[in-house]
């Protein structure tokens, strides 16, 4: 379907791992920690995606420094005891590696998470390119991080796909010029993701194989 693509740049959380669990904790022990009995967990699920500075400025902006130490502090102790594999993940990415296609990683973490996930997850070897919070001035929507990850690769926006959980992913993707693709198991749901009009929508990683025109380990030993 889209023969033209060479490039695959994904999110990580709620993307490639499941950290959903460990993000909603993490909110949860720092809100209640600064702001108790004020948020329930379904006014923490809004809060993925968008930057913990963003998120926290939202809600008081005079502690946002002391809130994101508490909140990655805890996150960093409850990492590997609390992220999950999503099924297909780790054999889809292994395959559109071992075909040639380019691959990064463009997220809103801190790099030393970031690689922390990559490792529990043994997805590590597969991305040539990691851009992450650190790297950047503008985090997604802005195509700052996309773009920075394409030039590291040596690719155009045209031969691109943005693959992600959040609207911060589409429209970052939109805004770079990249084609876009949502996952369906995000946790703000299909629908809302939709509504962003991504050019894609993956119920599972292994259709984006059929996406790129690629077929599976098992369909290529038949």
């Amino acid at each position: 379907m889209s023969s033209n693509i060479n490039t695959l740049l994904f999110d990580l959380d709620g993307t490639l791992i499941n950290t959903n669990e460990l993000i909603i904790a993490s909110f949860t022990e720092t809100l209640n920690h600064f702001c108790p009995g004020r948020f329930k967990r379904e006014d923490i699920i809004p809060f993925i995606g968008p930057t913990l500075t963003d998120t926290f400025s939202s809600i008081d902006p005079k502690r946002v420094k002391e809130m994101i130490a508490f909140y990655r502090a805890y996150n960093w102790k409850n990492h590997d005891a609390l992220v999950t594999q999503f099924d297909g993940v780790y054999e889809t990415v292994q395959t559109l590696k071992q075909a040639g296609y380019k691959l990064a990683v463009v997220t809103t973490k801190k790099r030393d998470v970031v690689e922390k996930g990559l490792r529990l997850s043994n997805l590590e070897p597969f991305f040539e390119v990691v851009v992450t919070l650190d790297e950047v001035e503008n985090a997604k929507p802005d195509p700052e991080p996309l773009v920075k990850a394409l030039t590291q690769l040596g690719s155009v926006p045209e031969e691109a796909i943005m693959i992600g959980d959040s609207y911060h992913d589409i429209l970052g993707g939109k805004n770079a010029g990249a084609k876009t693709a949502g996952v369906a198991w995000s946790i703000r749901g299909r629908e809302f993701l939709e509504s962003y009009h991504p050019d894609y929508m993956l119920e599972k990683m292994a259709d984006l194989l059929n996406i790129v025109e690629i077929e599976t380990f098992t369909e290529a030993k038949r």
